[in-house]
């Protein structure tokens, strides 16, 4: 028979060989607690549906209702960003209390609500600077792509300009303190457009990624302005210094430099707290581990011939 009602799946074995599991992972860690109470981690699933409110209230008429009417565009907005803002409030508390058992500090539910409501304030009034910022970004990469016939075609199909409105907007909870959050929406970018980047990094005005797939920023990364990245461009961390306990030591500064006006062509690597002059050049598939001074142009070629000067050509 097909039926799966007369299936045996032996369910208690699995549950209990689960649970053991879980004991097994927490025990060691001083966890296990969280075999009761509710949960206390935020929801990706939450996340989502609050950064797709958010990119309809920045851009309601782009990327708001497809029945939205201009004499109504502030209502939605203001509707859309209190529903929004309600929902995130829920998702800071839940990380503050995760962050205040870890630390083993006991913090009343008033106070940790009172710190959530401040962050989430914070949080939304920095949302007019979000636009203007991600205005520069849209500008950026219709001004930078001849295939882009207009600034709505850029808005509504570039994995791009969809990967940076999660950075703006992701970059701003990771400074005001809820890393946890930032990195779930930076992880959902990642998801939906291929492009991989940390909230902790430093993004400077009109930057554009062009295609997109596989381009990966660091977490300590510092991007000027004006800067262009294509496909499969990293800067990532060269190496990663143990600390006393054999952990990886955390928030070193590990990732690239790119100073103002620097375009990374396609498959270029760049890794460790090096420096890329402004100006600079760096072409496709390029592996670089030094600093290059301003106006650079940097290829496989020069690389290979030009090695006691670490691969330069100086324009």
């Amino acid at each position: 028979m097909n039926d799966s009602s007369q299936a045996h799946w032996n369910l208690d074995h699995i549950v209990s060989g689960l649970r053991a599991a879980r004991v097994d992972w927490r025990g060691p860690r001083g966890r296990l607690r969280e075999d009761s109470g509710d949960r206390e981690f935020p929801s990706q699933e939450s996340l989502r549906t609050i950064i797709r409110q958010l990119c309809g209230a920045l851009f309601p008429m782009r990327l708001g209702p497809i029945d939205l009417r201009a004499e109504v565009e502030d209502f939605y907005v203001g509707h859309t960003i209190g529903a929004a803002l309600d929902a995130l409030l829920h998702q800071v508390c839940l990380e503050l209390h995760h962050m205040g058992r870890n630390a083993g500090e006991a913090e009343s539910d008033d106070t940790l609500h009172a710190r959530a409501v401040q962050i989430v304030r914070q949080f939304g009034a920095a949302l007019p600077q979000v636009r203007r910022a991600l205005d520069l970004d849209v500008t950026a990469a219709y001004q930078g792509d001849p295939a882009a016939h207009s600034v709505d075609e850029v808005l509504l199909c570039y994995p791009g300009v969809s990967a940076m409105i999660h950075h703006r907007l992701a970059s701003v909870l990771y400074k005001l303190g809820v890393p946890m959050l930032a990195r779930i929406v930076a992880e959902i970018a990642h998801a939906d457009t291929g492009i991989d980047i940390h909230p902790g990094a430093t993004i400077g005005k009109s930057f554009f990624i062009d295609h997109g797939t596989g381009v990966v920023i660091g977490e300590t990364a510092i991007i000027g302005d004006r800067v262009r990245l294509y496909q499969m461009v990293t800067l990532g961390a060269k190496r990663f210094p143990p600390g006393e306990n054999g952990e990886l030591k955390k928030g070193l500064p590990r990732h690239p430099i790119i100073e103002d006006d620097v375009v990374i062509y396609s498959g270029a690597t760049i890794l460790g707290r090096v420096t890329i002059g402004r100006g600079s050049v760096i072409g496709g598939n390029v592996w670089l581990t030094r600093s290059v001074p301003a106006e650079s142009n940097v290829t496989q070629a020069s690389l290979v011939n030009n090695m006691p000067n670490c691969g330069l050509d100086s324009l």
